[in-house]
């Protein structure tokens, strides 16, 4: 390799993309190729670079694996930071395994790490953990390093271990003060204010208060019986009992819950539920039924009983039941949150993101578009949704984490 690209290279691994371009703008062969493509990148063209990455991989010697490979693992990095999350794990994959076979553990353990994001992003938690249990730290540079933490990080702030979160934190601050690179630095600040920033609101009887992941954290492990509207699960005692696909179950839960210890009226469990403006014989009919089925779901932790207005929650003698909120209520608060990390969002990755379809979330932005949410720019593939980072807005529990049991 010749001194131009050898320098341009040290120049990009430094974070310097305009140092490394005055090397190589002018030239056309593959390895400039490959590398105005990660300049270009690094400067926030990503179209470009991707164009340019493909022209690279196309240019180098069918022999040339490694490079290849190279070009794949950074073209997959660009979809990761332009949020195609639907971009092929497979070819990542296979990058990984050329790169391993050729001796460069260097670029295959970064591509490892890319690995790590994705899985992170679409909420598959324990999935992007084994992938960096793979890892061994010492390969990587340090802006890969501090990644790596930041990854630690937001699996931890997604499982609610705020503990965790701020020690994985402050490795990565570490490794970004070493590195020196400025879009890094400021990265890890942006996710140590997110932890730092409330991130949901606690309603209970007499009660209405903004808390902390740490906070949220240490009212989970009590004893408390929770019924969470951030995630709309029901916590008691270590179990979670998930109502994300029953709304109905869900808003009785809640309703109940904020008038504990004091009774619900019906009218108002019918409003809640239902939407009924009057309870008449048929919404009094289906309360009937739907708070039966919730009954049976909370059997073991917790009791419904009838009053002449209406229902009341019971639980066992020294347990107190809150409500875990949003500190910003909205209806389309799980898209608000994955737009409020300031990347620009593709519908089809918000839809993968979530687990639901392109056509829900497109019919969800444009209501948010409306009401002045949410912007787009580009169109058609190419259309990209952002968002306002919002003060105080609970991104950390609303983003996606499969939620089990214990």
């Amino acid at each position: 390799m010749d001194a131009l690209i050898t320098a341009a290279g040290r120049a990009l691994a430094a974070g310097d993309p305009l140092g490394a371009l005055n090397r190589i703008a002018l030239r056309s062969d593959a390895p400039a190729l490959a590398l105005r493509g990660i300049a270009m990148a690094q400067l926030g063209d990503l179209e470009l670079a991707k164009a340019l990455l493909r022209r690279a991989a196309r240019a180098f010697s069918p022999r040339e694996h490694r490079a290849r490979a190279r070009c794949i693992v950074a073209e997959a990095e660009i979809a990761l930071v332009s949020r195609d999350l639907g971009w092929p794990e497979k070819a990542l994959q296979r990058a990984r395994d050329t790169l391993e076979r050729h001796g460069d553990t260097i670029n295959a353990a970064y591509a490892r790490y890319l690995s790590a994001r994705h899985l992170l992003l679409i909420g598959r938690l324990d999935e992007a953990e084994r992938e960096l249990d793979m890892l061994e730290p010492g390969l990587l540079p340090l802006q890969a390093q501090a990644g790596c933490d930041m990854v630690v990080a937001g699996i931890a702030m997604r499982r609610i271990e705020a503990a965790k979160a701020k020690r994985a934190l402050e490795r990565a601050a570490s490794s970004a003060g070493q590195a020196g690179i400025p879009a890094l630095l400021s990265e890890v600040d942006d996710a140590t204010r997110a932890l730092a920033a409330p991130v949901a609101r606690l309603v209970a009887s007499e009660r209405d208060e903004l808390l902390l992941l740490e906070q949220v954290e240490v009212l989970l492990a009590g004893n408390m019986f929770v019924v969470d509207a951030c995630r709309h699960v029901v916590r008691s005692e270590g179990a979670i009992i998930g109502l994300e696909t029953r709304p109905v179950l869900f808003a009785l839960a809640r309703a109940l819950a904020e008038a504990w210890p004091s009774d619900a009226s019906r009218e108002t469990l019918v409003a809640k539920a239902f939407r009924g403006r009057v309870a008449d014989e048929s919404h009094r009919a289906r309360l009937r039924v739907e708070i039966g089925r919730l009954r049976a779901l909370l059997k073991d932790h917790a009791g419904l009983r009838a009053t002449d207005a209406g229902f009341v929650l019971t639980v066992p003698e020294g347990r107190n039941v809150v409500v875990l909120a949003q500190p910003v209520e909205d209806s389309h608060a799980d898209l608000l949150a994955l737009l409020g990390d300031g990347e620009a969002w593709s519908s089809a990755a918000l839809a993968l993101a979530l687990g639901v379809s392109s056509r829900t979330v497109q019919r969800a932005l444009e209501r948010l578009r409306e009401g002045g949410k949410v912007r787009s720019f580009g169109s058609g593939r190419a259309c990209r949704w952002v968002v306002p980072t919002l003060p105080g807005f609970p991104t950390n529990l609303l983003l996606p984490a499969k939620i089990t049991d214990g």
